[in-house]
């Protein structure tokens, strides 16, 4: 179990990751539940919306997008994390939160695919001000 108190991975970057993943799998319940863990941790609401497209957005910082660009490489089958990708990472991560943040993706990855695959519907977790963009957030999925 990783004992996120002494965790190399900050909690935004982490709660960023737990809601990437599920945009990319199509789990707008991990949305939900994971978009409410970012608003605990401070990220702003516009942040979190501008997340499904994070490499057109200027809202996210380069150590935010080698974790991203990460995630999504481990998240669609096939593709291989190395050269530019593997550099940008240790730029950024030492070994310990790099093996940390494949834990992560990983886990990620299993749990929104259960549970899209299962149908589990948003709870509500993610209320975010304004006028329901939330709700096309739980909707829309990030396309590579």
């Amino acid at each position: 179990m990783i004992d996120r108190r002494s965790s190399p991975i900050d909690p935004a970057v982490r709660a960023l990751i737990t809601t990437c993943v599920p945009q990319i799998n199509g789990c707008s319940f991990c949305v939900d539940i994971n978009s409410a863990t970012l608003l605990m941790c401070g990220t702003p609401p516009v942040k979190i919306e501008a997340l499904s497209r994070w490499p057109e957005s200027n809202l996210f910082d380069e150590r935010e997008r080698a974790a991203l660009d990460y995630a999504k490489t481990m998240t669609h089958s096939g593709r291989e994390a190395g050269g530019d990708l593997c550099t940008r990472l240790r730029e950024h991560f030492d070994d310990d939160a790099i093996a940390e943040l494949t834990g992560l993706i990983a886990f990620q990855n299993m749990s929104s695919k259960f549970n899209g695959a299962l149908g589990v519907p948003p709870q509500g977790f993610c209320r975010l001000p304004g006028d329901g963009s939330m709700d096309s957030l739980r909707h829309r999925t990030w396309q590579a």
